[in-house]
């Protein structure tokens, strides 16, 4: 991978790149962006698109807040072709078609941590900060790669909208739960003690929506995505107070906002570069729009 091109280059562009090898030779598309004027050692934000694998729309959803904030945006895609439906790309390629447990260094949350260590060990990542969002199926992808490989090297980690979640519970196989794929110990403790922003479409109610997860485990959660981030929540609170410790977790519930990429895509750059949730007034443009 020549990341000097990437160093080199502002505006929008995409970029080949193969994760590693075994599984993760499949290919996929780096769509990158950095304003004029940025320089390589801006922050980076990497973007976990959702079900329609549009790394290019999230890498352009987050161009104003690299405008306004001088970042650097890499959101990868993770094509159907190369990654197909949900157990691939939301739930990881963790589990074979077969049903067989994957090596883990064929996982598709592997890939993303590949992609973080190949940042840093090419110098395009030194010293500045490293966040890493997701929202819909990218907020699914993120919070259960947390979930399973840690949030090490990440200043910040957020999930928008997904569409349910893999709860906190040593019990419950994954991805209903946290057992079966061979964690450590320490892993649900790892995952309470992570500061990981949950953001939550207050108008994120819709039942119909042919996206909306409704296998058994997902409605066991709430009828809708919003119920679902408030259970998830819930149930990270419970596990915290069994184990006597703090939840590092943040809920977000925020007003008026739906099931929208662009919206959440805002909202999670305020937060982390503003320091604090946007109000009423800002969020009004997007009050009440769906996008994938």
């Amino acid at each position: 991978m020549d990341w000097q091109r990437f160093t080199r280059q502002h505006g929008r562009f995409a970029i080949d790149w193969q994760a590693g090898d075994g599984a993760l030779y499949l290919p996929i598309t780096l769509n990158c962006y950095r304003p004029e004027g940025v320089a390589a050692d801006a922050p980076v934000v990497l973007v976990q698109h959702g079900v329609l694998r549009n790394g290019d729309d999230y890498r352009d959803f987050w161009m104003p807040a690299a405008d306004r904030y001088g970042l650097q945006i890499i959101a990868p895609t993770f094509g159907n072709a190369h990654w197909p439906g949900v157990e691939s790309y939301n739930n990881g390629s963790v589990w074979s078609e077969e049903g067989d447990l994957q090596p883990r260094d064929y996982w598709a949350y592997q890939a993303v941590m590949n992609l973080a260590r190949q940042l840093r060990d090419a110098g395009v990542v030194q010293q500045q900060p490293l966040y890493l969002f997701g929202h819909s199926a990218g907020g699914q992808f993120v919070h259960r790669l947390v979930s399973t490989l840690g949030a090490d090297g990440f200043a910040g980690v957020a999930a928008g909208n997904p569409g349910w979640y893999t709860l906190p519970d040593a019990q419950q196989d994954f991805p209903q739960g946290l057992a079966g794929i061979g964690l450590a110990d320490g892993a649900l403790s790892r995952l309470l003690r992570t500061p990981l922003v949950i953001l939550a479409g207050d108008r994120d109610t819709d039942t119909q929506d042919p996206n909306l997860p409704a296998e058994p485990a997902a409605l066991r959660q709430g009828p809708h995505r919003f119920a679902r981030a408030r259970h998830y929540y819930a149930a990270g609170l419970q596990a915290a107070a069994r184990l006597g410790m703090p939840l590092a977790w943040q809920l977000h519930e925020v007003a008026g906002i739906g099931h929208d990429g662009e919206a959440m895509s805002h909202v999670c750059a305020h937060l982390w570069f503003e320091g604090r949730m946007p109000d009423a007034d800002w969020l009004a443009p997007w009050a009440g729009r769906v996008t994938a």
